[in-house]
């Protein structure tokens, strides 16, 4: 298959051909875990909009206008489970550029504002993809949403990549909880990056999915109390786990 055909076959949906057996028992041994899942998601999802973002939204939205030109959210192409295209919402972070669905954001990126490196460091961009999982397109946890142009780039590197579409992406994760968030900077982050969500598909259960919401909600505390009273913030290094590959 050309790279052209390739090319396409992703956007429109990523390919899983060959893979509809794995779907199917993936489902039938976790019909119980996969249905409460839901029902919290809804539930915690639904809190949090009434609760949180019922205030927060239009203050973040006016400091958004009166930053920067343009519209308060960003609409962008990312795959879900498996492989369904679908719209993802955040707060804008960048100034509107043509490169926003190609090239993703970078360390110390000239198109990131300075309210949105706030938002990013924080996790509050992420805070309308609560509307995202009410729609069951996302899910509170589970791999993260890739766009179009990553998800073909990570192919390359990793063959069965869509593995980790078996599970609803999340709005946080077990990478993203263990320290792999934002660029991509070479092959190592995206394997690392790519293990953590490969064990969360496979290990996935309730449990889990509070740790990682606990430890998510600490993290983002942590990072908002450090971007408003500290001016000299310290870089941390991603931690590197023992791979057993067998």
């Amino acid at each position: 298959m050309s790279t052209s055909t390739q090319h396409i076959s992703i956007e429109n949906k990523w390919p899983v051909k060959g893979q509809n057996g794995i779907i199917r028992s993936f489902v039938a041994t976790r019909k119980k875990y996969l249905f409460v899942k839901r029902a919290f998601d809804i539930f915690f999802s639904s809190l949090i909009i009434l609760l949180v973002m019922s205030w927060v939204l239009p203050l973040i939205a006016l400091a958004i206008k009166l930053s920067s030109k343009g519209p308060v959210f960003f609409y962008q192409k990312r795959l879900g489970k498996n492989g369904r295209p679908f719209r993802c919402i955040k707060f804008r972070t960048m100034i509107q550029n043509p490169e926003a669905d190609e090239r993703p954001a970078e360390e110390n990126d000239e198109r990131i504002t300075s309210l949105g490196k706030i938002l990013r460091r924080t996790n509050f961009d992420e805070l309308p993809q609560f509307f995202n999982v009410i729609a069951g397109q996302m899910s509170v946890v589970g791999p993260r949403p890739h766009m179009v142009a990553d998800c073909n780039r990570f192919s390359f590197v990793i063959p069965s990549y869509q593995f980790r579409s078996l599970a609803r992406p999340g709005i946080t994760g077990w990478a993203q909880v263990n320290g792999f968030h934002g660029p991509t900077i070479d092959y190592e982050s995206i394997i690392i990056r790519y293990y953590w969500d490969a064990q969360y598909v496979r290990k996935a259960n309730l449990w889990l999915d509070f740790k990682i919401i606990l430890a998510t909600i600490t993290q983002s505390l942590s990072n908002l109390k450090t971007s408003l009273f500290s001016r000299n913030l310290n870089k941390t290094e991603n931690k590197i786990p023992e791979i057993d590959w067998d």
